[in-house]
């Protein structure tokens, strides 16, 4: 099993994309890159803490290829947005991957690079070691899937897991 913590907006809208991948064991939203020892939400929304919000998956290789998690990844979120997706402003919302080791600095980095002739450049995403891990509160895990009438969840989330189950078809699970 491997590991990618990555940042990109919401982490509710992360959260449920990853979720919908065959090959995916877990998913935690949690925060990571701050300064502040175990913040809470309403610490990390007040965006002085420097920490973002992120998700930690968790996946079988074998199943789930790492460049398709990260393909995903950069397929959900638009990069080039710096600290913010959209509506959501500030570094808590930053596009970011969270490098546990070298070889994984390697995979996002090359990531990034196909991202960026995706994009047609002007990607931000930064590649980061992954520092100290809080796991976000328990009402935000999951939280799509326990919200689906939320607006946020249908005006933002949704498209996103829509237009990933449309592209990455082959990864998703049967539903």
């Amino acid at each position: 099993m491997t590991t990618f913590v990555l940042a990109g907006g919401c982490f509710w809208c992360l959260d449920a994309v990853f979720r919908t991948l065959d090959g995916v064991s877990a998913v935690v939203s949690g925060y990571t890159g701050g300064r502040t020892a175990h913040p809470s939400y309403g610490d990390v929304c007040t965006g002085t803490t420097g920490h973002a919000e992120a998700v930690s998956v968790t996946f079988d290789p074998a199943v789930l290829p790492a460049d398709v998690v990260l393909d995903v990844f950069f397929t959900l979120h638009d990069p080039r947005q710096l600290d913010r997706q959209g509506a959501d402003v500030g570094t808590q919302y930053r596009s970011a991957m969270f490098a546990a080791d070298d070889e994984q600095v390697e995979l996002f980095e090359a990531a990034r690079d196909r991202a960026a002739e995706t994009w047609g450049g002007g990607v931000v995403t930064t590649v980061e070691r992954l520092g100290p891990w809080t796991e976000a509160e328990p009402e935000h895990q999951d939280f799509f899937e326990k919200n689906p009438g939320q607006g946020y969840c249908t005006a933002v989330a949704l498209p996103k897991v829509t237009k990933v189950r449309k592209s990455f078809a082959r990864w998703v699970l049967a539903t």
